[in-house]
């Protein structure tokens, strides 16, 4: 569907704006990078955009002495927090669709959020190491997920355990604890009947390879890092007697692409300030969102290069916007240059959904907008 409504957008190609009145590209240009050059403490935000314009925005933030962070960075921030404090165990596309004979999908809508994962990962026929691959379970522990696409002769049992989002880390937590001979009472557990955890439990110890599924954006709760937390460290204690691994799928708006691209840059992962000159990480000071609404930046580029949707934040602040022809921002930007978008408009690379390799995207049509690398790196050169 996101394929279908982006190859539906009308071929219009504005022309850049300044304070609303058309302008040429080198005009947009050269009035952006003085709105740069005049911010104290500019903050460079959406960060939709392929390798490359990460990389461009990545560079302009250092010159610029500015703040980068991602529009969708609270929910990728559910897992950084647990790879740094103490690590995961994961798996890829490739090894879950041809390993994998368990799947749990934990409190996360995947198939409204990845359309086809299920289709291409879990329900398919065939696999790289057997001719006559064993079915599969899969377990939907949370409550009110999408099942419709989980169908073929792949798929042995389906089961619904309906626990509420924010307590599916009390019945990891003791499935951990029943794993190591814990003594647990009641009847039930984080809401669950304790014969269904107890059936669950003796599933993953039985599975020769298990996979834990989770997109962040999916878990919208306080405090969900420790869900995400108590699913690691659960696949850590599987995995001494077993084969077990988590996957993350995220991946919307480049999110992925944006934080691989920061982390190998800068050494950390979003939310860097380039101010004092050199890169400086603070997971919450440097938060775009709460740096908005504390007006403690005075300046914001905003990068959206996918869709429309991702329109910047309402805030009275000065604004550079890099979006697609049909974005439509709350208010009138300062300087508004339209850009292509990567895999359509021109050629680009993004970073996959589970984190692992960089996928080449070709140019599809033909397109006078420029790519957002290219406008980024102007914007560099003219500060």
């Amino acid at each position: 569907m996101k394929s279908v409504a982006g190859f539906e957008r009308k071929l219009v190609e504005p022309s850049p704006q300044v304070d609303g009145k058309d302008v040429s590209l080198d005009e947009a240009i050269a009035a952006a990078a003085r709105l740069i050059r005049e911010s104290r403490l500019p903050i460079f935000g959406g960060l939709a955009t392929d390798v490359e314009g990460v990389r461009a925005i990545m560079a302009l933030a250092e010159k610029g002495g500015g703040i980068v962070d991602h529009a969708l960075s609270d929910a990728q921030y559910r897992n950084f927090k647990v790879l740094q404090t103490s690590g995961w165990v994961m798996t890829t596309l490739t090894e879950a669709r041809n390993r994998a004979d368990l799947f749990i999908i934990a409190g996360s809508d995947v198939h409204k959020l990845h359309p086809r994962f299920f289709e291409r990962i879990v329900c398919n026929e065939a696999s790289m190491f057997s001719d006559n691959p064993p079915k599969r379970t899969v377990v939907f522990l949370g409550e009110g997920l999408d099942q419709s696409a989980v169908k073929g002769n792949r798929i042995g049992e389906v089961l619904t355990l309906p626990v509420k989002a924010d307590r599916i880390g009390e019945v990891l937590d003791a499935m951990r604890a029943l794993n190591k001979g814990a003594t647990i009472t009641g009847d039930t557990i984080g809401g669950l009947p304790r014969a269904a955890v107890e059936d669950l439990l003796e599933r993953c110890k039985a599975a020769s390879y298990g996979v834990v599924v989770w997109a962040p954006p999916s878990l919208g709760f306080a405090n969900a890092d420790l869900t995400v937390q108590a699913v690691s460290e659960f696949v850590k204690d599987i995995n001494l007697t077993s084969r077990f691994a988590g996957l993350a799928l995220g991946g919307n708006e480049g999110a992925v692409s944006a934080g691989a691209v920061c982390g190998w840059q800068s050494g950390f992962p979003l939310r860097v300030s380039f101010a004092s000159g050199k890169p400086d990480y603070d997971s919450e000071r440097y938060a775009m969102s709460r740096m908005l609404y504390a007006k403690e930046g005075d300046l914001l580029l905003w990068l959206a290069s996918f869709t429309p949707d991702l329109s910047p934040p309402d805030t009275d602040i000065p604004m550079i916007l890099l979006g697609t022809p049909s974005i439509k921002p709350a208010r009138t930007p300062k300087v508004y240059i339209p850009v292509g978008t990567p895999g359509i408009d021109h050629a680009g690379i993004m970073v996959r959904v589970d984190n692992v390799v960089s996928l080449p995207l070709r140019k599809l049509r033909q397109s006078t907008l420029p790519c957002a690398a290219d406008v980024l790196e102007k914007i560099e050169a003219a500060l």
